[in-house]
């Protein structure tokens, strides 16, 4: 018999099946998400059993305040939760909880008063100089179709050697490389336009899949091309990437995304400023950018730990 028909009333399992389906069906959360605040609640009612000396009751669950709510999250920190399980732990509460306030059954006004813990920034994990240069080469990549294996190397060079994001790449048009230019006007997040170089590299690949592509390319149309000559979608480039990690042997965070990290990161250890660098990444702030000192700080301790006599 599941615990939780001990620890809690009927009418608060069934609201929380209820809220649980709805999460499922119309919400459509993952089944990870699912398990996840399926498992947060079950603890909370435990926690709330013993919090009040019964089994919890929609009464119960009404009456609470910040401070319970404070109190459990201090219980689960105690148990060795870090403060990503404790912020799902908090979202899922706040979703239980407006789903009883929609019924009417409670108000959820307590939870929204609670700040979610603080959340560790982790570092970026970009790829070696080397792992860079592979992944962007033609002869790396995987498709068998010349023209396609062309587009795939001009994507990747481009998020590296420019520090694009993808989707940044696929919204460029044929007219960006009108001319032979030395630079790219990119219009990133919220509309911000920001110049980025563009090295010879960079131009050499892009066109050498222009001379490739069998598909006519209009200069205000995408100039990244699907197999059926749709506009490509980061989705194909992103299974590319996942086919080249298996080939080279790569980790499991070498994404497209990834190469961006390592523009940024590549050029503040080759002695980049991070205004600069923000600049390129069309960062609307530095503290954003200033991550990357982190993944280089690191990088060089991992240096010294593996080559000091003394490490």
């Amino acid at each position: 018999m599941d615990e939780l028909l001990i620890l809690a009333a009927e009418d608060l399992m069934a609201e929380r099946g209820a809220w649980l389906a709805s999460l499922g069906g119309e919400r459509r959360l993952s089944g990870n998400t699912l398990e996840a605040y399926e498992r947060d609640t079950r603890q909370f009612l435990r926690f709330l059993t013993t919090h009040v000396g019964g089994p919890a009751t929609i009464k119960d669950v009404s009456a609470l305040r910040p401070a319970d709510l404070r109190a459990f999250l201090a219980f689960r920190r105690k148990q060795g939760a870090g403060a990503r399980s404790l912020g799902r732990h908090l979202a899922g509460l706040r979703s239980f909880l407006r789903h009883l306030e929609r019924r009417g059954l409670v108000n959820a006004a307590g939870a929204g008063a609670i700040r979610s813990p603080k959340q560790p920034k982790s570092l970026p994990k970009p790829l070696s100089g080397t792992q860079a240069m592979t992944v962007v080469s033609h002869e790396a990549q995987m498709n068998g179709e010349p023209w396609i294996a062309a587009r795939d190397a001009a994507v990747l060079t481009l998020l590296y050697g420019c520090g694009l994001r993808i989707s940044e790449a696929l919204d460029l048009t044929p007219s960006a490389f009108a001319g032979n230019p030395t630079s790219l006007r990119i219009t990133g997040k919220g509309a911000k336009t920001r110049l980025v170089p563009l090295l010879p590299v960079v131009n050499e690949a892009v066109a050498t899949y222009v001379r490739l592509c069998p598909y006519h390319l209009e200069a205000g149309e995408p100039l990244f091309r699907g197999a059926r000559g749709g506009k490509l979608q980061p989705a194909i480039i992103q299974r590319e990437m996942q086919r080249l990690r298996s080939a080279l042997g790569l980790p499991d965070s070498a994404t497209p995304h990834a190469l961006r990290h390592s523009f940024a990161t590549h050029l503040l250890g080759s002695g980049g400023d991070l205004r600069t660098i923000q600049e390129l990444l069309g960062h609307a702030s530095l503290s954003t950018t200033q991550v990357y000192t982190g993944v280089d700080a690191a990088r060089l301790l991992d240096v010294y730990e593996r080559a000091h006599p003394r490490a």
